[in-house]
């Protein structure tokens, strides 16, 4: 499998053609990328796209589901910090 990049609030993590951006942060160590207004931290719960819990800014586009999109080699996602619970 080709190797691939991509930046993470501004640090660079390597993964594999194929892999969600779930998995690439979850390889990573990062268990949670989004916190609610509240402060609750939210990561992967349903893995399959039902739940909104792993939302992530990718490439600028606001509220992507990080389970269901593949990274692609040089996205920059950025975490977010959201208004819901």
């Amino acid at each position: 499998m080709t190797g691939i990049h991509i930046e993470v609030d501004g640090d660079r993590i390597a993964g594999l053609a194929g892999q969600s951006i779930a998995g690439l942060l979850l390889a990573d160590g990062r268990v949670a990328w989004r916190r609610t207004r509240t402060g609750r931290p939210r990561g992967v719960f349903c893995g399959i796209g039902a739940c909104f819990d792993c939302l992530v800014t990718v490439n600028g586009l606001r509220d992507v589901r990080a389970c269901q999109r593949r990274a692609v080699d040089g996205d920059k996602v950025e975490l977010q910090e959201d208004d819901r619970d």
